[in-house]
C-alpha cells in the first residue's frame, strides 16, 4: 500500500443523497467510488486493499448487512461503515458485535463522516503495514530486506553479492562511514557455503595496540605477562567461517605483515606456540579510504592490499540514490515500531522532501537514528546542527524549492492539467491547491 491513495466505496440507492455525501468527501481530500447498489462491489476486493466502505443498511438487493457479512468474509478486518435510519440503530449496534467499524445515524453532516473514515482508514493502514511488516521479518534472508533500494548502484551491488557469494574469494568492502559495510560482509557470509559457520568480526579501530596481536592471533599460557591460561583467538574463531576485518587500515603496520602471512598460508601460530593451525576461512575487510594511495603514503602495506583486493565491492553513499531514501527511511522506521513497540507517525511528502534534501554525511546509520526518532516521537527536522542554527531556515527554504520544482515540472510535464498532477505526485487535488497557493506557483487556469 505504499504511497497508494484509499478508496472509499459509497453505497447507497438514494441518488440525492449519494452525490452529496461524495462530493462532500472529495472536498476533504477523499477519493470516492460510488454505487447505487452492493452487487459486485467485493468483485475485485482483496486483503491488501487500502480503503472503506461506508453502506446505507436498508438497499434493495444485497442490502448493507449483507454487504458487511461478506466484505468480513474477504477480511475481517476490512472497515465497514453503516449509514442507519432511527429504526435501524438496534440492527446496526449488532453489525458492530459482528465486525463492522461504526455506524452513523440519519441525517448527519458530511464532516462526521469524513472524521469516522479518517479513524477507519487509520487503522486499516496500521492493520496492512502489521502485515507488511510480519511478512517481510518471514522474508529477513532476501537479500533485498537487506540492502533496500532501486537505485541502479544498489541493484549492482546486490547482484555482485550474489555472484561472488558462493565462492571462497577474499573480499574488499569500500564505503563512508554507515554505509553498510558490515551489512554486505554478513549478506556474503549468509549467501555462501560458510553460512553454517561462525561470523567473527573485528573493528580494527577500536582494538588497542597492545591486545591486538592476541585477540587475532590467541595466544599461550605465559606468552606474556598476565597470559594464565591458552586463549582461542578471533582468526581461529572463525575457522569454517568467515572473518570480518572492519576499518582495517587501522590495522598497525607490524600486525599486516603477519595477517599477510595468514591470508597466503591459511595458517596462523598462536602467541608463544610454535605450532601451525590451519585456518579456514574466508577473509573480508572493509575500509572508507583508498588502500591503494594509503600503501604509496606507507601508512598500509601495498602488498597485503593487493592480497585483499582480489573483489573489491563499492557501496554507494545514500547521497548519491536519493530515489531509495523514502523507501529506506520507511523500511527502518518498520524496524524501529517492531523493536520499540511504537506505531509508525505519517511520512507525509513533507517530511519526504526534507530526507531527500539532506545530504546524509553519515549515510544508513544516520537515516536509521532519524527513523527511530521519528517512531518515538522525537523528531524535529534536522534542527539543532550549527549549521542549521547560524542559517535559519535554510533546510525549510531548500524543502520549499524542491516541493516547487517538482511540482512545476509535472505541471509543464502535463500541460497545465492539475488532474494528472495531483495523481503522478500522490497527493489529494485539495493538497496540491495546497502547495500551489502556498508557493506562489503559477498555473494556466485555461487548461
Amino acid at each position: 500500500m505504499d504511497g497508494a491513495n484509499p478508496i472509499i466505496h459509497l453505497v447507497d440507492d438514494d441518488d440525492d443523497l449519494r452525490h452529496a455525501l461524495a462530493q462532500g468527501l472529495e472536498l476533504e481530500g477523499l477519493t470516492v467510488v460510488v454505487h447505487d447498489r452492493a452487487d459486485g462491489i467485493l468483485d475485485n476486493l482483496g486483503r491488501e486493499d487500502y480503503g472503506v466502505i461506508v453502506t446505507d443498511i436498508r438497499m434493495p438487493g444485497d442490502d448493507g448487512m449483507t454487504l458487511l457479512k461478506k466484505a468480513l468474509s474477504i477480511d475481517a478486518t476490512y472497515p465497514v461503515i453503516l449509514i442507519t435510519g432511527h429504526g435501524d440503530v438496534q440492527l446496526a449496534v449488532e453489525a458492530m458485535r459482528g465486525g463492522a467499524y461504526d455506524f452513523i445515524e440519519k441525517p448527519f453532516p458530511v464532516s462526521r463522516l469524513s472524521t469516522v473514515i479518517e479513524r477507519a482508514l487509520e487503522k486499516r493502514r496500521l492493520v496492512l503495514e502489521n502485515r507488511t511488516l510480519r511478512s517481510e521479518l518471514d522474508q529477513r534472508h532476501d537479500l533485498t530486506q537487506r540492502l533496500v533500494g532501486r537505485s541502479a548502484g544498489i541493484i549492482r551491488l546486490r547482484g555482485q553479492i550474489s555472484a561472488v557469494a558462493e565462492t571462497d574469494a577474499d573480499v574488499l568492502v569500500v564505503g563512508e562511514t554507515g554505509a553498510g559495510k558490515e551489512v554486505v560482509a554478513r549478506a556474503l557470509h549468509d549467501y555462501g557455503p560458510r553460512a553454517k559457520g561462525n561470523f567473527v568480526a573485528i573493528n580494527c579501530a577500536a582494538l588497542p595496540a597492545d591486545i591486538f596481536e592476541s585477540e587475532l592471533f590467541g595466544h599461550e599460557p605465559g606468552a606474556f605477562t598476565g597470559a594464565q591460561k591458552q586463549r582461542i583467538g578471533k582468526l581461529e574463531h572463525a575457522h569454517g567461517g568467515t572473518i570480518f576485518l572492519d576499518e582495517i587500515e587501522s590495522m598497525p603496520l607490524d600486525l599486516q605483515a603477519k595477517l599477510l602471512r595468514a591470508i597466503e598460508q591459511r595458517s596462523i601460530e598462536r602467541l608463544g606456540s610454535n605450532k601451525t593451525i590451519p585456518l579456514d576461512v574466508r577473509f573480508v575487510a572493509a575500509t572508507k579510504f583508498d588502500l591503494e594511495k594509503e600503501g604509496v603514503k606507507g601508512t598500509f602495506r601495498s602488498d597485503l592490499y593487493y592480497r585483499l583486493n582480489v573483489i573489491t565491492l563499492t557501496i554507494p553513499p545514500l547521497r548519491e540514490r536519493k530515489d531509495d531514501i523514502p523507501l529506506l527511511f520507511f523500511h527502518l522506521a518498520r524496524d524501529a515500531r517492531a523493536r520499540y513497540r511504537r506505531e509508525i507517525p505519517e511520512i507525509d511528502h513533507n517530511l519526504e522532501a526534507q530526507l531527500i534534501a539532506h545530504d546524509w554525511p553519515g549515510n544508513v546509520r544516520e537515516l536509521r537514528n532519524y527513523a527511530e526518532r521519528f517512531v518515538l516521537g522525537m523528531w524535529n527536522g534536522f534542527d539543532g546542527s550549527s549549521e542549521r542554527e547560524e542559517h535559519g531556515s535554510a533546510l525549510s527554504d531548500r524543502v520549499a524549492a524542491f516541493e516547487k520544482a517538482t511540482i512545476e515540472a509535472e505541471l509543464s510535464r502535463h500541460g497545465g492539467a492539475l488532474k494528472p498532477v495531483y495523481e503522478a505526485l500522490g497527493i489529494s487535488r485539495k493538497g496540491l491547491y495546497d502547495k500551489i497557493k502556498r508557493l506562489g506557483i503559477s498555473v494556466d487556469t485555461t487548461q
